[in-house]
């Protein structure tokens, strides 16, 4: 049973899983290797809980619980007596290999590790992990708080009792869990970024210009945001990555990025985190 759930990078969608879980009633050790980094995504968390006090969507009592459940820290070893780990860190797969392989020397052999990757494969993640078998793939969405869904993705070594032990937790958390193929970008990406992709090769060829590609997007399909807006919200570094894993890993043409979506990158024009991307955003700062 899971009564402790770890959580290591307190970044966007850290932060809002330490954020859900708390309010769900778990224990939470939030880590990450800045001090500064720890204390802004906790005040994040904190000043969250107070909107949802405001509301009334939540009593004062249940925000104090909530924020008394996490316990922040810069240490991996805090994380030793979680029985569910999730990591949330960068998407890159070193980083990632080498989290895994800190990991084997604190975790205990019962407990389970869940990546909340985008795009990597689970299988090549369990592989560098010392009980394969108990890893798998929980991947929320931004914003944690709002969004539903849980893609819940099996490794080719993750055990039956670990995939049902995590779809479980997602309910549990007021998710709505979904089996889904380690494929690369899994169901949602799979999907969604080579469509944004393919809206920044319409505005790399004139198609129309970004506001008129969104507002087409929004009207004529109905989507919340157009394309571009999404991903500056995203990130276009994120995005950069994730269609180079499609491509390595499924070996097709349709995943190339857009020149102009790479050219982005190379300027450090990332989206909203840098203050610009295909939009400005330096007098929303």
């Amino acid at each position: 049973m899971v009564k402790t759930i770890g959580i290591i990078g307190a970044g966007t969608m850290g932060h809002g899983i330490a954020l859900v879980a708390a309010q769900g009633g778990f224990d939470v050790v939030l880590v990450d290797v800045s001090q500064k980094t720890i204390e802004k995504q906790v005040d994040r968390i904190k000043k969250g809980l107070e909107k949802l006090v405001e509301k009334q969507k939540i009593s004062l009592q249940d925000k104090d619980q909530a924020v008394n459940r996490i316990k922040a820290s810069i240490s991996l070893a805090d994380v030793k007596g979680c029985d569910l780990v999730i990591e949330a860190i960068t998407e890159n797969i070193e980083k990632k290999r080498e989290l895994l392989s800190a990991l084997n020397e604190v975790m205990s052999d019962t407990a389970i590790l869940a990546s909340n990757t985008s795009s990597i494969s689970l299988t090549l993640l369990a592989s560098f992990y010392k009980k394969p078998q108990n890893v798998v793939g929980m991947h929320f969405f931004n914003p944690v708080p709002v969004m539903k869904l849980v893609e819940i993705i099996s490794a080719l070594q993750t055990s039956k009792e670990t995939e049902t032990t995590t779809f479980a937790l997602a309910e549990k958390l007021g998710k709505v869990p979904a089996r889904v193929k380690d494929s690369a970008g899994f169901a949602v990406n799979r999907i969604l970024i080579p469509m944004i992709n393919e809206a920044a090769f319409a505005l790399y060829e004139g198609v129309a210009d970004a506001k008129t590609i969104d507002t087409c997007m929004q009207l004529g399909a109905n989507h919340p945001m157009g394309p571009l807006t999404l991903a500056d919200f995203v990130g276009l570094d994120v995005l950069v990555g994730a269609l180079e894993v499609f491509q390595r890993d499924l070996g097709q043409e349709r995943y190339k990025v857009c020149p102009l979506l790479r050219k982005l990158v190379e300027a450090g024009h990332l989206g909203r985190k840098t203050g610009k991307g295909f939009f400005d955003y330096t007098d929303a700062k």
